[in-house]
């Protein structure tokens, strides 16, 4: 379910990025995106969310 998610929120960033939208779009799906794969990793891997999102922001 969480990796159908991931999926279809990857898409539309694709997307988003092809046609070319305006940066914020772009920046807050990228967000949303990541937030969504640091929620995967800690409910598959035990990694505490925090430490996730530390390293994709570096």
């Amino acid at each position: 379910m969480l990796n159908d998610k991931i999926c279809k929120l990857r898409e539309k960033l694709d997307e988003s990025i092809k046609k070319d939208l305006d940066y914020s779009i772009i920046y807050d799906l990228s967000v949303e995106l990541d937030d969504l794969i640091a929620q995967y990793y800690v409910e598959n891997n035990n990694i505490d969310q925090q430490n996730i999102k530390k390293q994709l922001t570096n």
